[in-house]
């Protein structure tokens, strides 16, 4: 792996401000962004990934690759959590083995995003229905989760919650809503639209991603005294499952022949966890499930490794296998 690589991402402004965030909480520093200030940040990013990503598709059409790439995004949306369902299971509770494989079958919007940073540093084009596959890879994890803890749980009484609310929590929540909506919106818009509101989606988006990951980086150091609730298994799970998904991800790019920058994105989205939507839909419908495991595992460990680590050697494997 290229070390300037891993040097330059790791140097990269967005990055730092994460690990400054993360020093301020070790410090015990007093500095925070206001409660209602990040919320407003991500629905800035979704909005703007979201819209850019349907003008890009306007000008390239549905094309063979498009289609593929929405096929293969389900295909790993549904591998991932029913495999890691069976291996967690052997080793915790079924609530918890659900809610985690959930999360790991899930992806995360801001990864995304950051390696969509990553690969315009280097110069390297992707087409715009790659936010479409983060779409279509949100959502299929949480049914299924939810499937199997009611199918191998054995106390029904607790997942009251009814199929069609499920499915309403999974597909119409606010993050999957406002990113295909402003796909849609950008795809209709086209480039006059999109040259229109440059300055917003464009111009401003890195600033507005460094408040971000200066938030996320505050985050995710107050959740790591709850990986000791983890114990040993689930830590190496957490640094473990995201190379192993990487890869799964990298064999399906590269037999279907995407491009360089569509197949890193595709890696990327396939080791990704999420932290947003997981848990909104498991404290729904499965309370048992305890969030002081998934949340800090995806949050506090899988995620920074991803976007500091990560990014460039999924960028290295694409290179090496692909381009």
């Amino acid at each position: 792996m290229d070390l300037e690589l891993v040097k330059s991402n790791l140097l990269n402004p967005p990055i730092l401000f994460f690990f400054l965030g993360m020093v301020a909480v070790l410090l015990k520093s007093d500095l925070q962004i206001p409660a209602p200030i990040p919320k407003l940040f991500s629905l800035y990013l979704l909005l703007a990934i979201g819209f850019k990503g349907g003008a890009e598709l306007s000008k390239s059409g549905i094309t063979y690759e498009v289609v593929t790439t929405m096929g293969a995004s389900i295909l790993i949306a549904v591998i991932v959590p029913v495999y890691l369902f069976f291996i967690l299971k052997k080793r915790i509770g079924v609530d918890d083995a659900g809610a985690i494989a959930a999360t790991y079958g899930s992806v995360s919007a801001v990864t995304f995003i950051t390696a969509t940073v990553f690969l315009k540093s280097l110069g390297i084009d992707y087409g715009g229905h790659m936010v479409c596959a983060l779409a279509l890879m949100e959502s299929p994890a949480i049914i299924i989760g939810i499937a199997l803890i009611r199918i191998y749980g054995k106390d029904e009484k607790q997942h009251s919650t009814g199929w069609a609310e499920i499915f309403r929590e999974a597909f119409v929540s606010g993050p999957v809503l406002l990113i295909v909506g402003s796909l849609i919106i950008g795809y209709v818009s086209g480039e006059e639209g999109a040259a229109a509101i440059k300055p917003f989606t464009t111009d401003i988006f890195k600033g507005m991603l460094v408040f971000f990951l200066l938030d996320m980086g505050i985050l995710a150091a107050q959740r790591l005294d709850d990986l000791r609730k983890a114990g040993v298994f689930l830590i190496a799970f957490s640094v473990v499952v995201p190379v192993v998904n990487a890869l799964l991800g990298l064999a399906i790019a590269g037999t279907l022949g995407f491009s360089t920058g569509n197949a890193f994105l595709f890696v990327v989205l396939s080791s990704s966890a999420s932290y947003i939507a997981v848990p909104a839909a498991m404290r729904l419908s499965v309370p048992k499930a305890n969030p002081s495991l998934y949340v800090p595992m995806s949050l506090a460990l899988t995620f920074p490794l991803n976007v500091a680590l990560g990014l460039p050697f999924y960028f290295y494997l694409v290179r090496r296998f692909i381009s």
